[in-house]
């Protein structure tokens, strides 16, 4: 069976949207979050906003520029028209404004992010909670592998809202400090927004097009704790589960793994149930894959985490090179961490793995293309 290529990238991050200088931020260990009032007492009032769309009621609109200016610049940097019906649209939100404000449909917003790039198709919308921009591009690389669509666009979106502060506040994952994932003084996650989006296409019509090719989409795999509406199942058997799947759909193995971009929260329970599971797949030691995480960063970005995690995958593949995880001063668990600054990346195949509300788990392998 084919097996799809990345031939565009794209991000909107609270450190920034040009490509290769959010990356170089990252490896040096910046973080874009940042003190962003509200009218509400919260647990903590940082959060990595983008600002150059600024933070106010109208998140709606904020939704959508974020949506329609990276959607069009992963189009550019494809070498695509943006008008080109043959290119298929997935995009990925958890809910988007819609807690804050009245949206005519969930999927309002990708219709008129499509609209406004003046892309005459008609978009899929997927809403999977914080695994959503994952599984857009999980979505794209079956429509793609199957012989569905040559090119598909997808990513995710999401923008933060006083809803979603307040609601995360209420639930107790917000952490009074900062993000510091996997370390032992983890206390919680902060919010962040953005976009994400890359290109996954046929092969044989990248060589066609003379497309540049970032890295090959090995494989995907997802599966569902069906344990909770917010907690993970502690066993962690699930996210395992995931990635076992993703890895089979490639024909790879564990040892071919050289990278995990975790989902890292920095939350208690999610970063424990995620370095178990971690631990069972690949063990610990020098053999096993180096880990990072870039909330501590960007922030959670809810559904576009996934996406963000994609692009990043992809770059540090391509760069031989992992940031630092922010914040990370004590690990809480020996897994092999990239703390303090960048890290060098050996051969092998990367993982970006993906757990959500309502215990999605989503697990994307790419094989990276040197620069």
């Amino acid at each position: 069976m084919v097996t799809p290529v990345v031939t565009g990238l794209a991000w909107d991050t609270p450190l920034g949207r040009d490509r290769e200088a959010v990356w170089t931020r990252l490896c040096a260990g910046e973080s874009g979050l940042a003190p962003v009032e509200s009218p509400h007492p919260l647990r903590n009032t940082l959060a990595g906003v983008v600002e150059s769309v600024p933070y106010g009621t109208d998140s709606g609109k904020r939704q959508r520029v974020l949506a329609g200016r990276a959607l069009a610049a992963a189009f550019a940097d494809a070498g695509l028209s943006t008008t080109d019906p043959g290119v298929g649209l997935v995009l990925g939100t958890s809910f988007g404004a819609s807690l804050d404000e009245e949206e005519p449909a969930l999927h309002a917003w990708a219709d008129d992010a499509a609209a406004g790039i003046g892309h005459p198709g008609e978009p899929v919308c997927v809403m999977t909670a914080c695994s959503a921009g994952a599984d857009a591009i999980a979505v794209a690389h079956a429509l793609v592998r199957s012989g569905q669509r040559r090119i598909v666009v997808a990513g995710g979106v999401d923008v933060v809202t006083e809803a979603k502060r307040l609601g995360h506040s209420a639930l107790g994952t917000m952490s009074p400090t900062g993000i510091r994932a996997f370390d032992r003084t983890r206390d919680g996650m902060l919010l962040g927004e953005g976009a994400g989006f890359v290109v996954v296409e046929h092969p044989d019509s990248a060589r066609e097009r003379g497309a540049r090719v970032y890295a090959r989409l090995r494989g995907a795999g997802a599966s569902n704790d069906a344990a909770g509406l917010t907690a993970p199942d502690p066993s962690g058997y699930a996210v395992v589960r995931a990635v076992r799947r993703c890895l089979a759909s490639a024909g790879l193995a564990p040892a071919d793994v050289a990278v995990v971009n975790a989902h890292g929260t920095g939350t208690p329970l999610n970063d424990e149930v995620e370095a178990r599971s971690l631990l069972e797949l690949f063990g610990s030691g020098e053999n096993a894959p180096l880990v990072f995480a870039t909330k501590g960063a960007f922030g959670h970005s809810l559904g576009a985490t996934g996406a963000l995690e994609a692009v990043a995958t992809v770059l540090a593949l391509r760069h031989r090179q992992v940031p630092p995880v922010v914040g990370l001063r004590e690990p809480a668990a020996p897994l092999r961490l990239a703390t303090g600054s960048a890290h060098p990346v050996g051969a092998g195949v990367g993982l970006s793995l993906t757990l959500g509300f309502g215990g999605f788990n989503t697990c994307l392998l790419f094989e990276g293309m040197t620069a």
